[in-house]
């Protein structure tokens, strides 16, 4: 296996040899220690609890964004986010004239933004409240316009920009052979964004633990916050990591290579030696770009064993298992926002070939223990 070196960034050029007019100012401790810590900069926040000196705000025109610098960023307008999330998931409310600090990253949500790293350090949005900065391309109906924010700068210190990849406390690592060993892996994935996938594994997870095994929970690929991860942690998982642990503010738009070698290392990462079971979710929906490839790619089906698939309705079910099927992979379930309705859990039923499970019952433990991957029963 070999380490993939550097963040997960658009760019590999370092702020300071960036072309252009650059200027570098101190930054007071205590001003970084009063400024609202984000949960995509949590790692920073563990720092600067032990130290806020040393650091710098590089600004200028010739400084150029990527995905994953930190920056300093004061609030202009409150908009569709009123709240920014913390490293401890705490909402706390932003004011206008409030200094935050958050990571650029862009951002695939059909049910909210369409957001992209912008060129320049010119005023933007908070386009997620788990704390990414970035311009926002499109929105969907439903939102209000988004919050805007005025970047003060890049934080620096004494090895350069400051990027989540820096302080992640994982890489991401090639898997040319696959994983040598492994645990039984179940995928959950779904047919859109809020079909239901996260409490599918959150319920999941929960049923395994109830029959006795140690199950370790993660996501993939999304839009870094920590909700997910709370509640996968809440269910009884034993360790739970996700894609922000290896320095990725978000996966979309990131080089295929490393998402794809990020779904190994973050099985790899969760299977300590006593895992019995790791579940993992991926984002979004099947034809969301980095899925898609994904499932069509080999390092799926030697990394996941069983997928649990979420949907929103019996159609949505049925065009899901078509295209996993397509892609040679096994499903051991429906479930997901579809069995909120006992009509529409009937649909399903009625036409897919799979066994259809409501939500909550799966936090049964007979009902969990019957999706285990079976070439992995009886655990050794």
């Amino acid at each position: 296996m070999t380490l993939m070196v550097g963040c997960p960034s658009d760019k590999a050029v370092p702020s300071a040899e960036r072309s252009g007019t650059t200027q570098t100012v101190p930054l007071d401790g205590a001003r970084l220690g009063r400024a609202k810590k984000a949960y995509t900069t949590r790692f920073l926040a563990g720092q600067l609890e032990r130290s806020a000196e040393g650091f710098s705000l590089l600004a200028g025109a010739g400084v150029v964004p990527a995905a994953g610098d930190i920056v300093l960023a004061r609030v202009l307008e409150i908009g569709q986010h009123q709240r920014l999330e913390s490293p401890a998931s705490r909402r706390q409310m932003l004011f206008p004239g409030d200094e935050i600090l958050v990571a650029y990253g862009h951002r695939y949500a059909p049910d909210q933004f369409l957001a992209e790293v912008p060129e320049t350090l010119g005023p933007c949005h908070l386009i997620a409240a788990g704390g990414l900065a970035g311009q926002v391309v499109a929105q969907h109906a439903s939102m209000d316009e988004p919050t805007a924010i005025e970047v003060l700068g890049l934080l620096t210190d004494s090895d350069g920009t400051v990027t989540l990849g820096r302080l992640a406390p994982h890489r991401v690592r090639s898997w040319p052979g696959g994983l040598p060993t492994r645990p039984p892996v179940i995928a959950v994935l779904g047919t859109s964004m809020n079909s239901g996938k996260s409490t599918t594994l959150g319920c999941l997870v929960n049923g395994l633990v109830n029959a006795g095994l140690t199950v370790s929970a993660g996501k993939a690929t999304g839009t870094g916050a920590g909700n997910d991860s709370r509640l996968f942690a809440d269910a009884g998982a034993s360790r739970v990591l996700d894609f922000t642990d290896f320095g990725f503010p978000t996966t979309f738009n990131c080089e295929y290579e490393l998402v794809r070698d990020l779904l190994p290392s973050l099985v790899d990462a969760l299977s300590s030696a006593d895992t019995d079971v790791v579940v993992v979710e991926i984002a979004d929906g099947l034809y969301q770009g980095e899925t898609r490839r994904l499932l069509a790619d080999p390092v799926f089906r030697e990394t996941v064993d069983q997928v649990v698939f979420s949907a929103a309705d019996a159609l949505g079910a049925t065009a899901g298992l078509q295209l996993l099927h397509n892609a040679g992979l096994t499903v051991g379930a429906v479930s997901g926002r579809l069995t909120a309705s006992p009509l529409a859990s009937g649909e399903a039923a009625a036409v897919l070939p799979v066994q259809v499970i409501d939500t909550y019952d799966l936090c049964g433990a007979n009902v969990a223990m019957g999706l285990l991957p079976r070439r992995h029963w009886p655990l050794q």
